[in-house]
């Protein structure tokens, strides 16, 4: 079901991303068909968005917005469980948001000169989530939550129209757009749903219009993806998610039945979605893929999850000992990376690049994805070397605030004008100078 890749006799210099390939997702072949999509809306407008659903949904929305009472129903309707376990995710999630937030930093260079960092929430911004292959429910809730504390006065959400909902959101999403005061929601999915919130659109006799946002956060398909991509420059972005990943660094301290359990866990999501076991342990490596075999055939999405797990982006990778472990996860960078060994902590405190870190056999991502309090909308494709999950910081942009008397700008006016000419640019030292000849002619 799950191959295995022996790295314990690679060469020094082996470069590890390589090693563990990853699941093809090809966003340039799709820009051709996305850019389509995209122009349709920005021309179109609503009537645009409308037949596109209609086309990739197989439902025609008459109305895209969500009527506010069919939200306040959908809360109404919820499984009583289903809603206290949103009510304590989002609980959990509003704490650690809430340590995120940054304060306003003032240096003063000297008398009369001082320099503010100041953080200001992004003004609006469109939420989206996905309701393909599953109805993200709990993307509404880590979307929605830093975006609130950060301070965003204007949020909007967008998921793909269900045809078994009459063309609505699914009433899951909408109980949790419910329970966090999300009143403006829209039945749109995919890149025209990205458009959509890029471009705005305008209104007319029977809709009022839905405005441009600032920021488009939130995970999709190919599409959405793609749409990003296009798109960014036009519209801020969070990241370019691919196909979730899981991996796992274990040694033979590691249970073969939690760490089967979490490589499914993540191969559940997607039939791309890549699940990779790190371990020096040749016994547990075999103990996993007895445990795979027994725990696949009794899920219930076993055929997503044997196409998953028996595709390219996925494998038990042996190598020689902990240090080559690290250094493969490192490289690999993985959205999700669970550490399943003797001192877990100490190890998981070297790791350099991942979207989260779980630590120990009793933090499975699982728990991210709901009720840890952490975020799960992540860096995949290895991006986790360069970015960072979303939080707080993603809903907030820093601003310079410049504040120099007369006498500040004095004591550096020299070195302002030495700099301009080296750089031949007159004019920029002649701003100095006009003000420094003003007051001393006073």
């Amino acid at each position: 079901m799950i191959r295995r890749i022996d790295l314990r006799e690679a060469d020094p210099g082996v470069d590890y991303r390589s090693a563990v390939p990853r699941a093809d997702f090809d966003i340039e072949a799709a820009v051709p068909a996305v850019h389509a999509i995209c122009e349709q809306v920005r021309i179109g407008g609503r009537d645009a968005v409308v037949e596109l659903g209609e086309r990739f949904d197989g439902v025609r929305v008459d109305d895209i917005r969500v009527a506010p009472e069919a939200i306040t129903a959908a809360l109404e309707q919820l499984d009583p469980d289903v809603r206290a376990g949103l009510e304590e995710s989002i609980r959990r999630l509003r704490a650690t948001c809430a340590n995120e937030l940054e304060t306003d930093a003032v240096t003063d260079l000297g008398p009369g000169a001082r320099v503010t960092h100041r953080k200001v929430p992004v003004g609006r911004v469109g939420l989206y989530v996905p309701g393909g292959l599953a109805p993200l429910v709990s993307s509404v809730l880590m979307n929605t939550v830093p975006a609130q504390t950060a301070g965003v006065g204007s949020i909007a959400l967008a998921s793909p129209p269900q045809k078994e909902f009459g063309g609505s959101v699914h009433p899951t999403i909408l109980a949790a757009c419910a329970l966090l005061g999300v009143e403006e929601v829209y039945a749109v999915g995919g890149a025209q749903a990205i458009a959509m919130f890029a471009y705005g659109l305008p209104a007319d006799a029977e809709h009022p219009a839905v405005d441009r946002v600032d920021l488009v956060t939130g995970p999709g398909n190919i599409w959405v993806v793609t749409a990003k991509r296009i798109l960014k420059g036009q519209v801020g972005i969070d990241s370019e998610a691919g196909p979730t990943e899981i991996a796992i660094l274990a040694d033979d301290t590691a249970e073969a039945a939690y760490v089967a359990a979490d490589l499914i866990s993540q191969a559940e999501h997607d039939p791309l979605a890549a699940a990779v076991l790190v371990t020096t342990s040749e016994r547990l490596a075999a103990q996993v893929e007895d445990e795979l075999e027994t725990q696949v055939a009794a899920t219930k999405h076993s055929e997503r999850i044997t196409t998953s797990l028996g595709g390219k982006q996925s494998g038990i990778v042996l190598v020689r000992d902990l240090e080559q472990g690290l250094a493969v996860v490192d490289a690999y960078a993985a959205e999700h990376l669970e550490i399943h060994t003797e001192d877990a902590a100490g190890w998981a405190a070297r790791v350099r690049n991942a979207g989260a870190i779980f630590v120990g056999p009793h933090a499975p991502v699982s728990l991210g994805d709901y009720c840890a309090g952490s975020n799960h909308v992540l860096p995949t494709a290895g991006c986790a070397c360069h970015s960072s999950g979303l939080s707080v910081r993603a809903f907030t942009k820093s601003v310079h605030v410049v504040e120099y008397s007369a006498e500040g700008l004095a004591e550096v006016a020299d070195h302002v004008v030495t700099l301009a000419e080296a750089e031949d640019l007159p004019g920029h030292g002649a701003a100095i100078t006009v003000r420094t000849r003003a007051e001393q002619a006073r």
